[in-house]
């Protein structure tokens, strides 16, 4: 029942780096001066997968090497420049200087910059060039614990992405390579934005420029003009949560029953709707493919040919669950936050707050295991079940399940 919690409550990490320095007594490095380093692809670089596994965020989870230290790291396409958390060990405070500012979900972050003598990806190998530093907590990948890395353009555009979602791995292959047969869509990286970008049809509308970005773990995001201009106002939507690295995000939540992406046809997608002036317009594109909606495909990003290629998995033509709740919750060691109560749903008319504390579902302990334990399942029970919610304050508050968007 994973699939449950991750369609709910998918946590979002997206980082578009800008040109702003923030007032400190050490000029920032721009990104146009940094050292970018020197790239080598092995020629066994196919044979070279890497494992991974998803966070309940639905991100590409995995270890790799920084100056010759294990790090884990998430791929993130939709970040500019490769981002090291600060509060990682990877971190030589005596190289950190100021590097600017960037947009990201949430608003502003301030952001260091440290040069590195190797970074090794699978078949990928790097030496000089240097990582952005910020704070990456943890609640940017859905999980209880923090990673070291995020991956981003810098490191991989130059050569094919190809992440094979069903098997847990990935690799890095040359450009123009085809390992595998499927649907095509076009991509780029932005010079812009310097991120993977693409387009989509969504209801009478074509939207472009969208940010591919496999470190966004929703489905499909748009900006409100472009779901206005889509022409879908018959759907029932409600509201949702995600977290970037600036703080959390309020969008809208839809369930769309078409969508293109060049060749091909999406059916029954997964769509947030951000506000007015949100990330998405700030930054000059039309939304966002997340992971949660690339998961379910074999996926080649090769922005070199100009394309992406995508081949069915056994999920894509699965409608995805739908909350019958009404709560988006994150789990704190033995309890459930709850972080948003949806519009139009039973936990609002039943008068549940953010920040609410739930301890027993059913009279069931929260295990240590929740994100990926069967009890997760109760927030898209079947309509007309009552669940009984056990608050940490002693007290117990049934809650009946029901169809709302």
């Amino acid at each position: 029942m994973r699939r449950a919690l991750l369609t709910l409550v998918p946590l979002l990490a997206v980082l578009i780096v800008s040109a702003r320095e923030p007032a400190a007594p050490t000029p920032a490095i721009s990104p146009a001066a940094r050292d970018r380093g020197t790239y080598h692809l092995a020629t066994d670089a196919e044979a070279r997968w890497v494992p991974f596994d998803l966070t309940p965020g639905n991100q590409v989870r995995f270890t790799m090497q920084l100056d010759g230290r294990d790090v884990t790291a998430i791929l993130d396409t939709g970040v500019s420049y490769t981002l090291l958390a600060k509060a990682s060990p990877a971190v030589d405070t005596t190289k950190l200087v100021a590097g600017g500012s960037a947009t990201a979900i949430g608003g502003s972050v301030a952001l260091g910059w440290m040069p590195t003598r190797t970074i090794a990806l699978g078949g990928l190998a790097r030496t000089g060039g240097g990582v952005t530093v910020a704070d990456l907590p943890a609640i940017a990948t859905g999980s209880a614990d923090a990673v070291d890395l995020l991956v981003g353009a810098d490191m991989l555009a130059g050569h094919a992405l190809d992440i094979d979602y069903a098997a847990h791995r990935f690799r890095l292959l040359r450009s123009g390579r085809l390992p595998f047969k499927g649907a095509t869509a076009p991509l780029r990286v932005s010079t812009e934005r310097s991120v993977y970008e693409s387009a989509i049809t969504l209801g009478s509308r074509r939207l472009a420029p969208v940010v591919v970005d496999t470190g966004d773990g929703s489905s499909i995001t748009v900006t409100a003009p472009g779901w206005q201009a889509a022409g879908l106002k018959t759907l029932r939507t409600t509201t949702a949560i995600a977290f970037g690295l600036a703080g959390p995000a309020v969008s809208g939540l839809a369930i769309a029953p078409e969508l293109r992406l060049g060749e091909m046809v999406a059916r029954s997608v997964e769509v947030r709707i951000e506000p007015a002036g949100g990330f998405s317009q700030s930054i000059g594109t039309a939304g966002r493919i997340g992971s949660g909606f690339l998961q379910n495909y074999r996926v080649l990003l090769d922005p070199g040919a100009r394309r992406m290629v995508l081949s069915r998995g056994a999920k894509a033509d699965i409608p995805p669950l739908r909350s019958t709740s009404g709560l988006l919750v994150g789990v704190e060691k033995d309890r459930l936050k709850v972080l948003h109560v949806m519009r139009g749903g039973p936990a609002e008319a039943s008068g549940w707050k953010d920040g609410d504390m739930i301890c027993a579902i059913d009279g069931a302990p929260i295990p240590a295991d929740y994100p990926t334990n069967p009890i997760a399942s109760w927030s898209a029970g079947a309509p007309g079940r009552v669940v009984a919610l056990g608050l940490c304050d002693g007290t117990t508050r049934p809650l009946t399940l029901g169809n709302f968007y």
